[in-house]
């Protein structure tokens, strides 16, 4: 059992996620090397300020980042979109005995025995898809047949979206893989073509490797959390357990970042940066009060349409609230909110990151008083 302050354990997460090497300095040269690491990229288009995964992308690697390097990675499938988040190709083989599955193994829930009624209900619809994929694939989503003869019923927005629904299922099954867009437009095609054959390892085998690959891309994380509708956050059995003072309950935590320099430095991240995303973890180590206000009126919101979380060191200190007017070529930042008063290296830091995002987007910073070089 280690026994972590929580310094040490917001250390461990800063340097699991890559955040700690000093602005062009040590940080990671390749966009593959960054993403096998993280092992995941969240694909989220708003472009508030920039995609997330770009934002991302950017923290690690600096001003050398291309965005194109990401569309092309995708385009070559060398990353491959799936569940929502940029996945290394070859990682597909850990869901491939899950995806034979389908909709689960042993005793079903209801909510999966309704889904493979619904799925085998529209079975024509599917197997029309899968004909149009083999014959003229890779495909978007407008010009697949839509010819579903059971509605999707949902509380939400999917209500009777039938044939979106039904691509979703056929990417469960392991039949379909999202392979780009084109333009707004979904782009797909059959998984044969896409995802590395067999032979692959079973669900129990494929599970355990995905925790560890998760646990070294946090660091430390709870063993077990509520399943989330996308990519988890918690360890599974990964790692070693691991108390930290002053929180309760237990942790698991990667052996291999108990030792190591923490070199700290400034950094602003996406609102759907895995550091932050797990809002629970944010709070309980790092004490910062965090939500993404997109979906709220502007007149709740306490830090901006698309504030992003700013880092200084082991703590999450501020966010920024900034915005691209790519049309008047400015990065326009309105606020940045400070949750204490920053001393003048956080201030000099942060400002340096603000006009290093300005460059890389190639826009002109207009900043607040007090924020002008």
């Amino acid at each position: 059992m280690h026994e972590l302050s929580i310094e040490e354990a917001r250390r461990i997460a800063v340097r699991a996620q890559l955040l700690d090497a000093p602005p062009r300095a040590d940080r990671p040269a390749d966009l593959m090397a960054v993403v096998r690491h993280l092992t995941v990229v969240q694909a989220e288009p708003t472009s508030a300020v920039a995609p997330s995964a770009d934002l991302v992308l950017w923290s690690r690697l600096g001003p050398s980042y291309d965005p194109a390097d990401l569309r092309d990675a995708v385009e070559e499938q060398r990353l491959v979109e799936h569940q929502g988040f940029y996945r290394p190709v070859e990682d597909m083989t850990l869901f491939r005995a899950e995806m034979a599955a389908w909709p689960g193994s042993g005793r079903l829930r209801d909510w999966e025995v309704a889904r493979a009624a619904w799925v085998e209900a529209n079975d024509a619809c599917r197997r029309e898809v899968l004909e149009r994929l083999r014959a003229d694939g890779p495909l978007p989503t407008g010009e697949l047949p839509d010819t579903c003869e059971v509605s999707w019923k949902s509380s939400g927005w999917n209500d009777n979206r039938n044939l979106r629904m039904l691509l979703q299922q056929m990417v469960g099954r392991g039949e379909i893989a999202l392979v780009g867009r084109r333009g707004r437009d979904l782009l797909w095609d059959l998984a044969d073509r896409v995802y590395p054959g067999g032979p692959w390892p079973d669900e129990e085998e494929a599970r355990r490797r995905r925790d560890e690959m998760r646990l070294r891309s946090l660091g430390i994380a709870r063993a077990s959390l509520p399943e989330p509708p996308d990519e988890p956050y918690d360890a599974g059995g990964a790692g070693e357990p691991a108390v930290v003072d002053g929180v309760r309950g237990q942790w698991r935590v990667d052996p291999s970042l108990l030792d190591g320099t923490f070199r700290g430095r400034a950094a602003l991240l996406s609102p759907l940066d895995r550091l932050v995303k797990d809002r629970k973890r944010l709070v309980e180590l790092f004490g910062f009060d965090y939500q993404l206000e997109m979906y709220k009126p502007a007149a709740k919101r306490r830090w901006g349409y698309y504030a992003l979380p700013v880092l200084y060191g082991d703590r999450l200190v501020g966010k920024l609230d900034a915005t691209a007017d790519r049309a008047e070529g400015e990065l326009r930042v309105d606020a940045v909110h400070e949750d204490k008063p920053f001393d003048d290296a956080t201030h000099d830091a942060v400002l340096a990151e603000i006009l290093d995002l300005a460059r890389w987007l190639g826009l002109e910073p207009v900043l607040p008083a007090g924020w002008r070089p």
